[in-house]
């Protein structure tokens, strides 16, 4: 076989094609990589045709243009494939269903000895991935290769060709049958992840509604800046979806953005599925040897090439370098397409941002050679140079952060278990202590009613007391996120009186009394009984705490126009930064002993029940203000 390319100028084409040089000949393949749109495709297939009415021949729109070492956009090459003992067939599917498109293709094109297809699609109709699927249902033996067309970057219409036939929502396949022709295929992906995991949380097939559990595009303008919307899906092409399976990238790029609000992928994403922002690798893509020094090209007669979009405006003109690698070995043709069709062990692939590669040759005794010019390859300019390096910078900062990611989430794995140990043992304190403490409140009781008062044990009682407190706001904390506490009336001028009397005794060892005035006889509401009580004890606990010895401790309630104030009042120390007094552990300058977790307490149930806190401190007095509201009644 021997393949011949042809840039397609303002001339007429017979004036660039000799087509005398091909009339005698029964199997050729025609393939157009056409930049310039519908029109152009469509004139320059029907020209052909009618100078080679023997020729099949295949056509897509692209976005850039390969015709050996160069590169090209917006123009036309046509390459000529003339094969001696290679039988090439074509055909089209425009069925509804893009699996049943690739079933019909392999039905009607594979047989006993079919080698290849090369397959063309539109990309914004077609779900290539189901495409796939229902070809490798038929054969998953045959190497596949192609893409998906391409309009320059617009995404608005794609064009492909099956003879003098031009669809926009269609797959075109050609077949080469032989028992000579032999076909190896590569790949390079060079794309590098980077930045944090998400997750797929909306999508149907390749249209994904949300992610992260927010809108797609307000995740897009989250990552990627708020004025990445105005140019989407263009501006988003250098920064696809990579999907990890089997330990391998897939990358999906953004093709389409559909009405209802969903992101259309080039290939199919799961709810569940993990994804991470893709970037390119320029290090790697400029990297030598871009053929791999395992594979052996030196019989293959031509090469196609099927190369992303990303690289060529990713890299540019450097981009070069990789065909050149290819081109110096034998003639080669291909085009820039909106997603890759490749071939491995079985199965079918969609891919991303890559370069494809099929080595064709019909003759097993060219003395061709896959030498390359690495002199040539080389020469790379400083803005190569200053890709490579931002490249490395951003991909070593992946690493470091995805290693620090890493240690983070041992670290927060290490306190979780940590929390939930210091849990179980609270628990199990709490649930130890209830027993001794009761057993010792209960002997004084039974010592005073048969001997009366005792100094001593009046003294025990009041550290008891304190300790029954600290026992309840621990039971408390370890019971609040498995306990409802449930609402009930509640009298709050007899509930007062009862905390009052329980913590009388620890006041009269202070030589203070607790003098408690109320503007009403009785004050109902609803609210739980032993969140009040956190709250009362609590504040009379540190008011007997810290007042001044020989001082009274005053607790007032009122009734409001639409509340009702719990006001407690002592000769306490002055509290500097009231702001930062309910906070755990926070400890006044003035003092060694602070107030501790019982106001923190205070405040998480305040903050609950929608209490309103306020404290009046100077050098003479100290007041806790509470505001119940009347909509808790």
């Amino acid at each position: 076989m021997k393949s011949y390319n042809y840039t397609i100028t303002d001339k007429t084409i017979s004036n660039i094609i000799d087509f005398d040089f091909f009339r005698n000949n029964k199997n050729v393949l025609i393939q157009i990589f056409c930049g310039q749109g519908k029109n152009t495709l469509e004139s320059i297939t029907k020209n052909i045709l009618k100078e080679l009415p023997q020729g099949i021949c295949i056509g897509s729109t692209t976005d850039g243009e390969i015709n050996n070492h160069k590169v090209q956009t917006n123009s036309t090459i046509i390459t000529i494939s003339v094969f001696n003992e290679t039988k090439v067939e074509i055909t089209y599917s425009q069925n509804e269903s893009s699996f049943k498109r690739g079933s019909e293709i392999a039905n009607t094109l594979i047989k006993s000895n079919t080698k290849l297809l090369i397959l063309f699609t539109d990309s914004l109709n077609t779900n290539a991935e189901e495409f796939l699927k229902g070809i490798e249902a038929i054969n998953n033996k045959v190497m596949v290769c192609g893409g998906m067309a391409g309009d320059n970057g617009e995404f608005t219409n794609t064009y492909i060709s099956c003879q003098d036939k031009i669809f926009n929502n269609a797959a075109v396949a050609v077949s080469l049958s032989s028992d000579c022709l032999s076909v190896q295929n590569d790949y390079r992906f060079n794309w590098s992840d980077i930045g944090i995991e998400h997750v797929i949380t909306e999508v149907k097939d390749n249209r994904v509604y949300e992610i992260n559990g927010t809108k797609v595009l307000d995740f897009y303008k989250k990552y990627l800046g708020e004025d990445i919307q105005n140019t989407l899906p263009q501006s988003a092409t250098s920064f696809p979806l990579l999907l990890r399976k089997n330990n391998e990238y897939y990358a999906r790029a953004l093709v389409k953005i559909d009405e209802d609000g969903s992101f259309k992928y080039s290939g199919n994403l799961n709810n569940g599925d993990r994804v991470k922002f893709g970037f390119g690798n320029a290090e790697m893509i400029l990297k030598y040897p871009i053929i791999p020094n395992e594979k052996d090209y030196s019989n293959t007669e031509s090469f196609f090439i099927y190369s992303c979009m990303a690289r060529r405006r990713y890299v540019q003109d450097m981009i070069q370098a990789e065909n050149q690698a290819y081109a110096n070995i034998t003639n080669t043709s291909g085009m820039f397409t909106y997603g890759e069709f490749y071939h491995e062990k079985g199965k079918n692939k969609l891919l991303n941002q890559a370069l494809t590669v099929v080595a064709l040759s019909e003759n097993d005794k060219s003395e061709k050679n896959n030498l390359i010019q690495e002199s040539t390859l080389r020469k790379t300019n400083n803005e190569a140079r200053t890709i490579q390096t931002l490249t490395h910078l951003i991909e070593q900062s992946s690493k470091d952060h995805d290693e620090q990611s890493n240690h983070l989430e041992i670290e927060k794995i290490n306190s979780q278990m940590l929390v939930t140990s210091q849990k179980i043992f609270l628990r199990h304190a709490v649930h130890e202590t209830n027993t001794p403490i009761s057993v010792i409140m209960s002997n004084i009781e039974l010592f005073e009613m048969e001997y009366g008062k005792n100094h001593y044990l009046s003294t025990i009682e009041v550290a008891l007391k304190n300790i029954f407190n600290i026992y309840d706001d621990l039971s408390y904390l370890v019971k609040k996120d498995q306990v409802e506490y449930p609402k009930n009336s509640i009298d709050l001028v007899d509930y007062t009186r009862s905390r009052i009397e329980f913590f009388e005794q620890s006041a009269k060892q202070i030589g203070s009394q607790i003098k408690f005035f109320s503007d009403q006889d009785t004050l109902h509401f609803d609210f739980n009984e032993t969140k009040l009580q956190r709250i009362i004890d609590n504040n009379l606990t540190n008011a007997i705490k810290y007042t001044e010895e020989n001082s009274n401790i005053y607790i007032t309630l009122k009734k409001e126009l639409n509340a009702y104030a719990l006001i407690i009042s002592s000769c306490s120390q002055y509290i500097k930064y009231p702001e930062k007094i309910f906070k755990e552990y926070y400890r006044e300058e003035t003092t060694s002993e602070g107030f501790g977790l019982g106001l923190s307490l205070v405040k998480r149930i305040c903050n609950e029940e929608n209490i309103e806190i306020s404290i009046d401190s100077n050098e003479y007095y100290t007041s806790f203000r509470y505001l119940f509201k009347m909509e808790n009644k």
